[in-house]
């Protein structure tokens, strides 16, 4: 079958009431039958619901749908895109591993790396995203994976999955990544050789802004340790979280496919703007990775990063200016976003770490929502005017 038609059809069993839409099973845990029954299920001798904190009929359909949408073999989903990113890096890494990371990734993936994994001596080297031929330079004997986003947060620059993964593969390292910005609807790693892939859930999954999650799919095996860290530490999706994003993912194809289409439409307009310095959106022409984000994606996502003339002071004016679209952290929501990265986001990094990112002091990030292009088009107009 189909993405769309997969996305809709993929379901739990229905129960004695034959119900059309699948319930919620709000329970803490679950009963047996008698005491071999809990003896063998606890001994996994059989796959069976013990506690919602290890598994749960409605995080079980999630998981599967993303699997199936993503080319997995296996998943766990988590209370948070952040808790995903935490308990796969942890359940992988060891005291005196060493990691590989793009320079570009999330404010608080950069701040797990630098303030919290040396604690537990976990250490990790940067590469740019533009120089790829440097990661084999940073390969230590100590060294276990390769994380990266792509497209990246914020800055939407593009990386070429298909090297990472031949690099990843020659040196047999894990390769993660995380494909929030493009959600499995638009682009697949696990084609282009990632062993294990990271969402968060609160994204485009949901698309509505109304639940925390995360999930990471991939490798049966590896899933396994990320999933034995995850039963203990206890960082599992809620049942009801997880039934809001089962239905959300229902509705995932042709909700991007409308976030694509405004987003380009936007693009293309501050492409022309005498206020703006540069724009960056994958599937523009101009994007310095438009035949890579061709190649590995079926449309360019919902974000769009440009640069307001007049730096820091005009960014914020910028942000002040807006009128019909929401000033959040958040994106992928139905609702356009603006974020000013360098006074809000990322403002706690210093100017060179910024810098080295992509995030100049006039950066601006909209995630491009559902209403009508002509609406979204006049309000940036407005706050650029």
């Amino acid at each position: 079958m189909q993405f769309e038609t997969n996305a809709i059809r993929t379901q739990l069993n229905r129960t004695e009431n034959l119900e059309h839409s699948v319930p919620l099973y709000l329970t803490s845990s679950f009963v047996f039958e008698d005491a071999e029954d809990m003896r063998a299920s606890f001994a996994e001798e059989k796959e069976r619901n013990i506690y919602s904190r290890y598994s749960n009929p409605n995080s079980s359909e999630f998981i599967e749908k993303v699997c199936q949408m993503e080319g997995a073999e296996a998943g766990f989903a988590f209370a948070s895109g952040m808790a995903a990113v935490f308990s796969t890096l942890a359940a992988l890494l060891d005291a005196g591993d060493h990691m590989i990371s793009a320079r570009s990734v999330f404010g608080s993936t950069h701040s797990l790396l630098n303030n919290f994994f040396p604690k537990w001596n976990i250490s990790h080297s940067y590469f740019k995203i533009d120089d790829l031929d440097n990661i084999e330079s940073l390969i230590t004997p100590k060294t276990k994976l390769i994380y990266a986003e792509t497209p990246t947060n914020p800055g939407v620059d593009v990386l070429d999955l298909e090297a990472l993964g031949a690099i990843a593969k020659k040196h047999k390292l894990i390769l993660v990544i995380d494909n929030c910005f493009a959600s499995p609807y638009l682009q697949q790693p696990i084609k282009f050789g990632a062993d294990l892939v990271i969402h968060s859930g609160t994204k485009l999954m949901d698309g509505q802004g109304r639940v925390l999650a995360g999930i990471t799919v991939g490798s049966a095996a590896l899933v396994d340790k990320v999933y034995r860290f995850s039963r203990i530490t206890g960082p599992a999706l809620s049942p009801f979280n997880a039934w809001v994003l089962s239905k959300s993912l229902e509705t995932l194809a042709v909700r991007v496919d409308r976030h694509c289409e405004n987003a380009l439409s936007l693009a293309k307009y501050l492409e022309k703007h005498k206020k703006v310095n540069w724009v960056k959106y994958p599937f523009l022409k101009s994007h310095p990775k438009y035949k890579v984000a061709k190649k590995q994606m079926k449309a360019g996502g919902c974000v769009v990063a440009f640069e307001v003339k007049g730096g820091l002071e005009a960014g914020r004016q910028f942000f002040d200016g807006i009128k019909l679209l929401s000033l959040s952290a958040n994106l992928g929501d139905s609702r356009s976003i603006v974020t000013h990265p360098a006074s809000t986001t990322h403002s706690k990094l210093s100017i060179e770490e910024r810098n080295e990112s992509g995030i100049t002091d006039g950066m601006v990030r909209v995630s491009v929502g559902l209403e009508h292009i002509d609406d979204i088009i006049a309000d940036v107009g407005q706050a650029l005017g």
